[in-house]
């Protein structure tokens, strides 16, 4: 029995959003569900309210930042409330009031009203002196960001990047509605080199009604913090009349793989072929390796330079040697008994490492089997795009394989600058799906999986994961599973997550610096076989 075959479903998914697909339903859908606009601000309002009372319940005084938009609306519904909560209250405007409109203009007054305390200042201006002396002054325990909602888009003015810079070099908490000020909610960009003025760095991000996609990927990572969801009653509605092609993976442990039979053999799994490991590069393809037999491969077989056959084997015995030339390796039976080809963890940039991409590419495409290509393999393909090369002569578009790039080797592959993939990481990986088939994971803080048609954002890992070798283990993983799947796709899915949780297992337990790739091994098997380790 294959391993994901007794899967009640296809890999646990919630969708998420464009911020054009918000903008564009949300009033729609609110209405057809009977809310009227101002009441679901005021329901985002009093839901930011009780999640900042949640996270921050001996807050006594907060300092409350609004924009002209419905964003500065919910910040003036939390500020009503804090108000009558006896909580001191500190709110900075960031217009003039004559700029209010329509919701946002009726939740300003509902809190003059109320008697809420209004420092009103144009912090848009070139001299926003009055409030950063504010922030800086500020000794209460929570700043509200409802500077700017989901439309934004762009880079932050000068005189916004100083408020901001001050918020971020604040001792204060930071809850952030909707999103961090700054941030695109579409694609996760953010403007300029220096991280305190690029948006709002917050503690907790509170987004309502659905996911947006930006949130969940990239560099958005260094400024969400956690995320919540508040559903405001509309995310039932807005999902079933909605339809997107990106989601959000939801794995929860334990998982419920299928169990193998009593009576199963190694070759049932069957046989991983991994060819790396070039001329004093040993480690990767071993990491490879031995995760992909951590991770249920029947048997692995290893091509490598003779140089590293010894280095490999020591220590792993399980593993098998194949021949190490493509002279030696073609006709083999390695290369023809193995079900899936991994290739490029240290294969390295030789006339060697050609002839052996060139040989599983072309075996793998004759043969209609799978293959992951990581590291080098990557660069390679990326030069099948040139003309006049031998690897010109390959099949450019394949669906049996699947593509592993980091940022660089992604943008390699659509020959651009890394700036050009991290600019729009959706873009990119589906691009890269499209234009040479199979499946691609464009890693990085929240992965991305397409097969061209769908995204899925991976919801596992962190940052002590930025260390060598990871992704070699990475590569392991997703060979072993894709050997024991007949969907490449959700085997893909499921790799980054558990990859990912292993991580989070490790770094739960000692800490994420010092997390080593080869750390993940014991944690994979126990994911994999349903089993929570102990924190």
């Amino acid at each position: 029995m294959k391993l994901l075959v007794s899967l009640s479903q296809k890999p646990p998914m919630t969708s998420v959003y464009s911020a054009e697909q918000v903008l564009n339903h949300e009033a729609r859908i609110a209405l057809s569900q009977d809310i009227a606009s101002y009441d679901l601000m005021n329901s985002a309002g009093a839901a930011v309210f009780t999640q900042l009372l949640k996270s921050w319940p001996k807050a006594e005084h907060i300092l409350v930042l609004c924009g002209k938009g419905n964003n500065g609306g919910d910040g003036f519904i939390v500020a009503q409330l804090a108000h009558k909560k006896n909580i001191k209250l500190s709110v900075l405007l960031s217009c003039a009031v004559s700029q209010l409109k329509a919701d946002a203009l009726l939740a300003y007054q509902a809190m003059i009203a109320a008697g809420a305390v209004l420092l009103i200042d144009k912090v848009e201006e070139r001299n926003n002196a009055k409030s950063l002396a504010c922030i800086d002054s500020f000794t209460g325990e929570v700043i509200v960001d409802a500077l700017f909602g989901i439309g934004f888009t762009g880079q932050l003015k000068p005189s916004l990047q100083r408020l901001v810079l001050s918020i971020n070099h604040h001792t204060a908490k930071v809850i952030s509605i909707d999103l961090p000020s700054g941030l695109c909610a579409t694609t996760g960009q953010v403007h300029g080199a220096n991280r305190d003025i690029q948006a709002i760095i917050a503690d907790v991000t509170l987004t309502f009604i659905v996911y947006k996609q930006g949130l969940l990927t990239g560099k958005a990572a260094n400024f969400v913090g956690t995320l919540l969801l508040a559903p405001l009653a509309l995310n039932n509605a807005f999902t079933r009349r909605v339809k997107t092609n990106h989601y959000y993976s939801q794995y929860k442990q334990p998982l419920n793989l299928a169990k193998r039979l009593p009576a199963s053999h190694k070759g049932i799994s069957g046989l991983l072929l991994a060819v790396g490991g070039g001329l004093g590069m040993p480690g990767a393809i071993r990491l490879a390796s031995e995760a992909a037999l951590r991770c249920g491969a029947g048997l692995v077989a290893v091509s490598c330079h003779a140089s590293n056959q010894a280095i490999i084997m020591y220590g792993r015995p399980e593993l098998m040697l194949a021949p190490t030339t493509a002279e030696l390796l073609d006709n083999s039976a390695p290369l023809h008994q193995a079900k899936t080809y991994l290739i490029g963890p240290g294969l390295g940039h030789d006339n060697e490492a050609e002839q052996l991409f060139t040989l599983l590419c072309a075996t793998s495409q004759a043969t209609k089997k799978n293959i992951i290509l990581d590291a080098d393999a990557l660069i390679w393909l990326s030069k099948t795009k040139l003309s006049n090369t031998r690897l010109s002569k390959m099949k450019q578009h394949y669906h049996h394989w699947v593509l592993t790039p980091h940022p660089k080797e992604a943008a390699a592959l659509l020959h651009c600058d890394i700036a050009s993939i991290e600019a729009d990481r959706f873009a990119a990986v589906s691009a890269i799906a499209k234009q040479y088939g199979g499946v691609c994971l464009l890693k990085g803080a929240g992965s991305l999986i397409s097969d061209g048609e769908q995204i899925v954002i991976n919801n596992s890992g962190n940052a002590g994961m930025a260390s060598g070798g990871m992704g070699d283990v990475l590569s392991g993983i997703i060979s072993a599973l894709v050997l024991q799947s007949d969907d490449v796709f959700s085997a893909t899915c499921l790799a980054a997550y558990i990859h990912g949780a292993a991580a989070d297992i490790i770094a739960n337990n000692n800490g994420q610096r010092g997390l080593l790739a080869s750390d993940l091994f014991v944690p994979l098997q126990h994911l994999l076989n349903g089993k929570i380790p102990s924190h």
